[in-house]
C-alpha cells in the first residue's frame, strides 16, 4: 500500500464563496417553533451562521487538524484519507478509529492524544496505542468517490487492507455508528484479526433488511431504553428514509445552499446528544463548525448520503453462520441519551461480550461528549486483551 502524506489546506476561494453564500440565505418563516419541534429553530441557526460568516477562524481549526499526521491512498480504487499517530509507550497497540453520520474523522480527535501518550494524560505509558483514524468512503478528504456500491461491510474489507497495508496484521477496533456496524463486520468476517472490538453501541449486522431486535428482548430494567429505542424509530428516522432512497435529490440543495447543510446536520448534533435541548452544552461553535466547514468544503454530503443508500439496497450477507454472530471479544459502551439501545440479553446471544459500561451520561457522540470517560474504559478492556 502506497499512502502519501497529506495537509489539510482549503483554499481562500472556497471559504469566500462560503461566506458570500452564507450572507445571502433566503430565510423561510418559522412561526411557533421555539421548541425545536418543526425542525431546527431559525433564530438559533441564523445565530450560529452569523458566527460561521463573521466569527469563525477556520484557519485555527485547520492548524489544530494539521497539528495530526494525515495520509491519504487509494484501496481497490477508493480514495481513503486518514490520521496515523504512533504511541508513545513499550508496546504500543494498533487500533483503528471509525466514525459515522453526520460525524467525521475531526469527532475521534480528543481520543488521539490520551490513546497514543497516556503518561503525558496521567495513564500507563503500558496502555499506550498507535492510532489510526480513517474518514468513511465518501466522507471528508476521502473524496471524490466516484464508485458506486461502498457500504459499511465492504469499508470492513477496506480497513483490513488499511491496517495490513500500515504494517498491522492484528489490530484492535472502536467506533459508533456506522463506524460501529463497521467493527461488528470485522469482528464477524475478521475475528482472527481483531485483538478486540470495542462498540458505541450495537445494531444487528441486518439491521437494514430485519430491523432491530423485538422488544421481548427487553428486560424490566431496560424499558425506558426501550421506549427511547422505538421512539427514534418512529420519529426520528426520516433522514434514513430519505438518505436510503433519494440521496442525490436531497444533495442539490445541501451542495447549494450552507445553511440548508448545516441545519440538516445541526438538528441531529442537538437531538442525538445528552445536551438537555441546549446543543452547546455538548458542543462549542466552533466544534459545530468545524463539523460544517469539513462537510462543505470537501463537497461530501451527497456521498456521505449515499452510504445509507449503499446499505439498504444490498443487504448484509453472512460469512459464517456460527454463534456469536460477532466472534471477537467485545466491549459495549452504553451512554444514557444515545438514540438506540440494544437490549443486553440479546447482545449475550449475538455477540462475544466481554464488557457491558453504562456511563452515567451522554448521547450518540461519545467521543466528543465525554472522552476522558471514554479512554478510561478502552484503556480497561484493551489492557485484559494484551498479549
Amino acid at each position: 500500500m502506497h499512502a502519501e502524506r497529506f495537509k489539510v489546506s482549503i483554499s481562500d476561494e472556497v471559504l469566500t464563496d462560503l461566506r458570500d453564500r452564507l450572507s445571502r440565505t433566503r430565510w423561510p418563516s418559522d412561526a411557533g417553533n421555539e421548541s425545536w419541534a418543526y425542525g431546527t429553530q431559525q433564530e438559533y441557526l441564523a445565530g450560529l451562521v452569523r458566527y460561521w460568516r463573521e466569527g469563525f477562524d477556520w484557519r485555527a481549526q485547520e492548524k489544530a487538524i494539521n497539528a495530526f499526521s494525515h495520509f491519504r491512498t487509494t484501496l481497490d480504487g477508493n480514495p481513503i484519507h486518514f490520521i496515523h499517530e504512533k504511541g508513545k509507550g513499550p508496546n504500543p497497540t494498533p487500533i483503528i478509529l471509525t466514525h459515522g453520520w453526520p460525524w467525521t474523522f475531526w469527532d475521534m480527535h480528543k481520543l488521539i492524544g490520551p490513546l497514543t501518550n497516556p503518561a503525558a494524560y496521567g495513564g500507563d505509558p503500558r496502555d499506550a496505542f498507535d492510532v489510526v483514524v480513517p474518514s468513511l468512503p465518501g466522507f471528508g478528504f476521502s473524496t471524490p468517490l466516484t464508485k458506486t456500491g461502498v457500504n459499511w461491510w465492504k469499508t470492513a474489507d477496506l480497513w483490513v487492507q488499511l491496517m495490513e497495508g500500515l504494517g498491522y496484521p492484528r489490530f484492535a477496533v472502536h467506533g459508533g455508528d456506522w463506524g460501529g456496524l463497521v467493527n461488528l463486520q470485522l469482528g464477524h468476517k475478521y475475528a482472527d484479526r481483531l485483538i478486540g472490538l470495542y462498540n458505541l453501541g450495537l445494531a444487528p449486522l441486518d439491521v437494514f433488511s430485519k430491523g432491530p431486535p423485538p422488544p421481548t428482548e427487553y428486560g424490566p430494567d431496560e424499558q425506558e431504553a426501550l421506549g427511547r429505542t422505538m421512539l427514534f424509530f418512529m420519529e426520528g428516522s426520516a433522514y434514513s428514509a430519505v438518505q436510503s432512497t433519494r440521496p442525490q435529490t436531497l444533495a442539490y440543495a445541501m451542495h447549494d445552499s450552507p445553511v440548508g447543510m448545516c441545519a440538516w446536520i445541526l438538528e441531529k448534533r442537538r437531538a442525538w446528544s445528552d445536551c438537555g435541548g441546549d446543543v452547546e452544552k455538548v458542543f462549542s461553535r466552533d466544534e459545530l463548525l468545524t463539523t460544517m466547514t469539513l462537510y462543505w468544503a470537501t463537497q461530501s454530503f451527497g456521498s456521505a448520503a449515499r452510504y445509507y443508500y449503499e446499505a439498504t439496497h444490498q443487504p448484509w450477507q453472512p460469512s459464517h453462520d456460527r454463534m456469536p454472530v460477532v466472534e471477537a471479544p467485545t466491549a459495549v459502551a452504553v451512554f444514557p441519551r444515545d438514540v438506540a439501545q440494544m437490549p443486553r440479553r440479546w447482545a449475550e446471544r449475538y455477540i462475544n461480550l466481554q464488557r457491558w459500561t453504562p456511563f452515567p451520561r451522554g448521547g450518540h457522540f461519545g467521543p466528543m461528549e465525554q472522552p476522558e470517560l471514554l479512554v478510561e474504559d478502552i484503556r480497561s478492556f484493551f489492557r485484559t486483551l494484551r498479549g
